[in-house]
């Protein structure tokens, strides 16, 4: 600590880089704001450096890989098809340094000052920035905390040696011969099924009785089977026990069906859910701020908290730990604070899984929308009486959407299919909006694209559908 320095005057600091944090402090620089912003790591943060960015990197090299392997059936040959992963890291290495870079300029360009460090608060009204060589004291008309979540460290899992967190598989330098992972969520299966298209035997224990067990059922059914088509073995209802390592592998012993069992591994990965950072010395105790008994910031409709000048976004919050609704509550606090009347609406958040099929949600279920009041219509439209998809090779899947029967009122989609992750967004956008099927329905879209299903099972909810058959009454 630095005794008897003044503090430094600045509008609005923003903790964290990631995608919550840089869009805040550009946003709010361009409604007049003087800004700045602080991190440790990397700018662009988590998603960026070691989750969401990386991620997809791997995930699109197994696709390449995959693709090169079945280009058969196009009439394409190609023999002794195989993967440098030494040169995929590198190439995945070669799009974080670019993003990360570009999140730089960025700010940069929209005169935030930026602080590569940590940060501490002093007060409600003050805090300390600080790294090996400085560390100046602000005082902050507004703060906004970004700081994002760690993953969740099993009891009887520590990481460490072989047992693995996200970050530190995605930074493997050879594909594991076997690999186990702990929780089928969206990570889990992510990663599990790239390692399993490079050619490792992949396990996947997942506590309840199915994977991705925040998507609908119908959804989590095409994606296992998928993975199972990749060699991988799926175990549900999988109660981990503990695990015990060497220098080459790792066991782990699990109970499923009344049953002790065993699986050995090269690596195992625990993927069970993150944990906000806000604990430890950051001072929000100081700074007046409440948490909840997950550590998790309480903020109301503008994302401000218990104290009235801090705000806090993204994994922090309560909600889904999503880059994409850090970064929408970013825009609203830093519009709040500049006194636009902007507010959080959370009915269209979209949620994607980049496995193979895609699969992506926006809105509300058959289920939630009639717990919700809605006498809900739905129909599933297939892939496979897609032109597009048929060419692209990838016939398989569907979009379900559903609608209000009384007012067509679009309530939700659910994909499972090739380009879902760009899919949803017409619908998210169409919800939103207030479009009802008849809206969707009588919007051109371009063939063969894999969008007209958006119009084909808009027609579908209404019940004249065209490409494929009446349902028989």
């Amino acid at each position: 600590m630095v005794v008897g320095d003044a503090s430094l005057e600045i509008d609005i600091l923003v903790i964290g880089g990631g995608p919550g944090g840089y869009v805040a402090a550009i946003r709010a620089a361009q409604l007049g704001k003087r800004v700045i912003i602080a991190d440790r790591d990397k700018w662009g943060g988590v998603c960026l450096n070691v989750g969401c960015i990386p991620s997809k990197a791997l995930i699109q090299a197994a696709h390449q890989l995959e693709a090169m392997r079945h280009a058969e059936r196009f009439g394409i040959l190609a023999d002794n098809v195989r993967a440098d992963f030494a040169k995929v890291q590198e190439y995945k290495e070669s799009v974080v340094n670019r993003m990360s870079r570009g999140v730089e300029a960025l700010l940069k360009a929209n005169g935030v000052q930026m602080f590569n460090g940590e940060a501490m608060f002093i007060n409600e009204r003050e805090a300390r920035l600080f790294n090996d060589r400085e560390a100046p004291r602000y005082r902050f008309e507004h703060c906004i905390i970004a700081t994002g979540s760690r993953p969740v460290e099993l009891k009887g899992f520590p990481f460490g040696g072989r047992i693995l967190s996200s970050t530190e598989a995605l930074s493997l330098r050879e594909v594991p011969e076997r690999l186990a992972v702990i929780g089928g969520g969206y990570i889990g299966v992510e990663l599990g099924q790239m390692f399993a298209k490079f050619g490792a035997k992949v396990t996947i224990l997942e506590a309840t009785d199915s994977i991705l067990p925040g998507f609908e059922p119908d959804l989590s059914r095409l994606v296992a089977k998928r993975l199972a088509q990749s060699g991988a073995e799926i175990v549900t209802g999988a109660k981990a026990l503990g695990a015990e390592q060497s220098d080459r592998e790792v066991a782990v012993t699990y109970e499923a069906g009344g049953k002790t069992e065993k699986v050995t591994a090269d690596y195992l990965l625990v993927t069970v859910g993150r944990r906000p950072n806000t604990d430890g010395d950051f001072g929000l105790e100081l700074a007046g701020v409440k948490t909840n008994d997950r550590g998790l910031i309480e903020v109301d409709g503008q994302c401000r908290t218990s104290n009235p000048h801090i705000f806090a976004i993204g994994d922090v919050v309560p909600g889904p730990a999503l880059a994409h609704k850090a970064s929408y509550e970013g825009k609203t606090a830093a519009e709040a604070i500049a006194g636009l009347p902007s507010k959080v609406d959370y009915r269209c958040i979209p949620a994607v899984v980049f496995a193979d099929p895609e699969c992506a949600s926006v809105g509300f279920t058959e289920k939630e929308a009639q717990e919700k009041g809605f006498d809900p219509v739905a129909a599933r439209f297939p892939y496979g009486a897609n032109g597009r998809a048929v060419t692209l090779g990838d016939a398989e899947g569907f979009v379900k959407l559903v609608a209000d029967r009384n007012t067509g009122l679009l309530l939700g989609a659910h994909i499972a299919g090739a380009e879902a992750s760009n899919l949803i967004s017409e619908f998210a956008l169409a919800i939103e909006m207030g479009a009802t099927a008849e809206d969707l329905a009588l919007t051109i879209h371009p063939h063969p694209t894999l969008g007209e299903m958006a119009m084909d099972a808009a027609e579908l909810v209404l019940g004249h559908p065209i490409h494929v058959p009446p349902a028989k009454s």
